[in-house]
């Protein structure tokens, strides 16, 4: 699959709010394929379709726990309790700071079929869902963060 280009902060495009999909289709499916080949090789945990300058609702999510998740027009729909702990992007390179984010995290989507998913996590999952989700809305952890470095 392709390696996309990772858009940098400063770059418009990361602040802009996306799109809700219309339509899965092959383009949808292709952009879910490579957004997770990106993301793995650039050694992240998620990615977020404006991060790749995509402005729609599409975000790639894997840790070691969850393994990959892919969520097509994603929305919170719980959040519970609180952890406080070290951020950081790859759209952000080399800059990390401290964020509150809640501890758990429910997440409703389509998945690749097109068929409603609701998940939740917990810790790095919940961060990360947090994460790549404010990115839908242009907003990136450095306007939350604390003590960056």
């Amino acid at each position: 699959m392709a390696k996309l280009q990772i858009r940098k902060v400063g770059d418009p495009v990361l602040r802009k709010v996306c799109r809700p999909v219309d339509v899965i289709n092959e383009r949808v499916l292709t952009l879910l394929d490579d957004m997770k080949d990106t993301m793995r090789e650039a050694d992240g945990c998620g990615l977020a379709a404006p991060q790749v300058g995509i402005l729609r609702r599409i975000v790639v999510i894997e840790t070691e726990e969850s393994g990959l998740i892919e969520l097509i027009n994603p929305k919170i729909v719980a959040r519970a309790g609180e952890q406080v702990e070290v951020e950081g992007c790859l759209s952000v390179p080399g800059k990390s700071g401290v964020t509150h984010r809640p501890m758990h995290v429910t997440v409703r989507a389509l998945n690749r079929n097109g068929e409603e998913i609701e998940i939740r996590g917990s810790g790095l999952l919940a961060r990360a869902f947090c994460h790549e989700l404010d990115h839908l809305d242009g907003k990136l952890y450095i306007d939350i963060a604390e003590d960056i470095q």
